[in-house]
């Protein structure tokens, strides 16, 4: 069972406000799929169908959810539109929970590997740079050393925007001047790391999908580089996806997963819109563990995603 540490009532309150405009479409649309309905039917699995596919949940992801109530109305033999509503969350924290076995840990918990080097990958605007200054403060906070390396060499503002949340944060930021090899700025910032006992490494890397074959033949450079300095390095490749772009979040993933080996996700921006459904349709359909997710602009406001908290926020009715 993942490791997440105790979910405060403070956790609950961000993730229910975070997701506020998704739950009250999820939830409007899940209210027209019975209306007038006292039993679940064929009729209503097909609009919960048409709900929960509107609802950027995905279509591979809403028919194994659809599939599941099935059978468990098969089972339970007589099951009323008041008890739909429970059935489809504990159905789908149990979908999630089965995709997902790899434990998630928080930010206090003992780290696996010293340094823990995170390289941090996704197309620029996603809020990947933010997400590094966000992770940075709460493993500060959890009272590891925390160093960013800004490999994204290629756009000014990036390597700016990493030394602006150094500063706001109080970590050391490695850089290199503009346009140059961000293998190299991986190398000196985890020789940098080792050399002044650093527990996480962030590596910041170039947002850039134009060309498949560049980007992964540069991300391959930094792992191999990295392992020089540490040889399992990176421990964590981790993908940035903006949620609020719904469906084009799970064409960011396709592409990334085909260039280089992600191992964790991370969706932000949550918060501003109601396409949070998307989150479940990508922790189903990649397999690969949703560790985090963006809630607000406050620097607390990316938590570690617990699967079965997120489902009762966003699904269940108060």
């Amino acid at each position: 069972m993942a490791f997440f540490g105790l979910f405060s009532k403070e956790k609950k309150e961000t993730l229910d406000k975070g997701l506020e405009k998704s739950k009250e479409s999820v939830l409007g649309k899940i209210s027209r799929a019975i209306v007038g309905k006292s039993t679940v039917d064929d009729d209503v699995l097909d609009n919960l169908e048409e709900a929960l596919i509107t609802s950027d949940v995905g279509v591979e992801t809403t028919l194994r959810i659809i599939e599941r109530i099935q059978d468990r109305v098969a089972r339970d033999k007589y099951v009323g539109t008041s008890e739909l509503n429970t059935i489809l969350t504990e159905e789908t924290a149990a979908l999630l929970q089965e995709n997902n076995t790899e434990d998630v840990l928080d930010f206090d918990a003992p780290l696996p590997q010293k340094p823990y080097v995170i390289m941090v990958v996704g197309v620029n605007g996603a809020g990947k740079t933010t997400t590094i200054g966000k992770l940075a403060y709460q493993y500060k906070q959890a009272g590891k050393k925390v160093m960013l390396g800004a490999a994204d060499t290629f756009r000014a503002a990036a390597v700016d925007q990493l030394c602006i949340w150094g500063e706001r944060v109080g970590v050391p930021v490695v850089k290199q001047q503009m346009g140059s090899d961000p293998a190299s700025v991986a190398y000196d910032t985890l020789q940098s790391a080792v050399a002044n006992d650093i527990d996480v490494v962030l590596i910041d890397t170039a947002g850039r999908l134009h060309n498949k074959v560049n980007l992964m033949n540069e991300l391959t450079k930094i792992r191999n580089v990295m392992q020089k300095v540490v040889p399992d390095a990176p421990h964590d490749v981790m993908l940035v996806l903006d949620g609020s772009t719904g469906q084009n979040a799970f064409e960011q993933a396709k592409q990334f997963t085909k260039a280089t080996k992600v191992s964790s996700l991370a969706v932000t921006k949550l918060d501003g819109t109601a396409k949070g459904g998307v989150v479940i349709g990508i922790s189903d359909q990649f397999k690969i563990p949703v560790k985090y997710i963006g809630l607000g602009e406050k620097m607390t406001d990316l938590q570690v995603f617990n699967r079965e908290e997120f489902v009762k926020s966003l699904l269940k009715l108060d």
